[in-house]
C-alpha cells in the first residue's frame, strides 16, 4: 500500500488507530500550538486528542504527493470536553516531507485561522451543520 493510501485511511479514522510506523523516530512536528521532535511525542499528542476531544473528525479535501513532499488540505472538527460541548473546527493544510527511507521526517500543519479564533469557538461555537 502506498503512503498516500495509508494516510487516507489514517485520516478517515482519525484519531483512532493511526499508523505511527509511517513516521521516522525523530520526526519533526509543528503546528500553531506545538513544536517538537520524536514519534513518541507525536503519538502522545494524538493520544491527547483521542482521550479529551469528543466526536473528532478529520475531513481531507485534497492529498497529493510530489517527489518527497506530501500536501494535504483538511478540516479538523470536534466537540470540546466542556459541559456545553461546543462544536469547534479548524481548516488548514499539512506539508509532510519523506526521508530517503520513505518515512515522514517532517510534518508541519498550517491553520487557516488564528489560535485566538479557535479559542473563541469555546464561547461562540461553529454550527454543527457546517461540520457535515
Amino acid at each position: 500500500m502506498t503512503i498516500l493510501a495509508q494516510l487516507r485511511q489514517d485520516y478517515a479514522r482519525f484519531p483512532e488507530d493511526q499508523s505511527f510506523d509511517l513516521y521516522a523516530e525523530d520526526v519533526y512536528f509543528q503546528d500553531p500550538l506545538n513544536r517538537f521532535c520524536g514519534v513518541t511525542r507525536y503519538r502522545q499528542m494524538i493520544g491527547f486528542i483521542q482521550k479529551w476531544f469528543i466526536n473528532t473528525r478529520m475531513d481531507v479535501h485534497s492529498l497529493e504527493q510530489q517527489g518527497n513532499q506530501i500536501h494535504s488540505r483538511w478540516t479538523l472538527s470536534w466537540q470540546a470536553p466542556l459541559p456545553w460541548q461546543p462544536h469547534m473546527a479548524i481548516t488548514g493544510r499539512s506539508e509532510l516531507t519523506l526521508n530517503e527511507s520513505g518515512l515522514v521526517c517532517s510534518h508541519i500543519d498550517y491553520w487557516d485561522c488564528s489560535r485566538l479564533s479557535v479559542f473563541k469557538q469555546l464561547f461562540f461555537p461553529v454550527s454543527s451543520s457546517r461540520l457535515e
